[in-house]
């Protein structure tokens, strides 16, 4: 897989984005409705990326720049965000892969931690950070009372 930094806005991006609202829909009733500004995932506040096999986007995922002024934060702090891998792609190591370059692009940028929310009905993505040294944290921002929701980190 060819992993390239493009605009959260890119074509490519929000086609998958797209489908990764679609799966939200089908797993949980509704989409995604975490506030989320394209510019929060360009250099150095944030970073975006899509993977590809041939010309074809098989994965996305970025990281947005958070800090202990804001709620249910620290210093330092980056929120994965938009994680996804296209259904005919899956169980061929490319989340790991994408998740390992998402973190290194985080470390480098002088992040300390990720965080991330995900849910019940996503045991595949939670079993994916359990294995990576994610652990449970209180869970944050909107989904702070969602009995659904599960949030994670790790520090780099």
């Amino acid at each position: 897989m060819r992993i390239e930094i493009v605009d959260y806005d890119h074509p490519d991006s929000q086609r998958l984005i797209e489908d990764l609202q679609r799966e939200y829909v089908a797993r949980y009733g509704e989409a995604d409705i975490t506030p989320v500004d394209p510019a929060e995932f360009s250099p150095p506040q944030g970073l975006f990326l899509l993977g590809y096999l041939g010309d074809e986007p098989v994965a996305s995922g970025g990281w947005r720049v958070h800090e202990s002024d804001e709620e249910d934060f620290r210093d330092g702090d980056a929120e994965l965000k938009r994680m996804y891998i296209v259904p005919a792609q899956r169980g061929n190591g490319l989340s790991r892969r994408m998740l390992a370059e998402l973190e290194s692009a985080a470390a480098l940028a002088g992040r300390k931690r990720l965080v991330l929310e995900t849910g019940t009905e996503q045991p595949e993505a939670v079993a994916l950070y359990a294995s990576s040294g994610y652990e449970r944290i209180d869970n944050f921002g909107i989904y702070r009372d969602d009995p659904r929701s599960r949030c994670f980190a790790k520090e780099l």
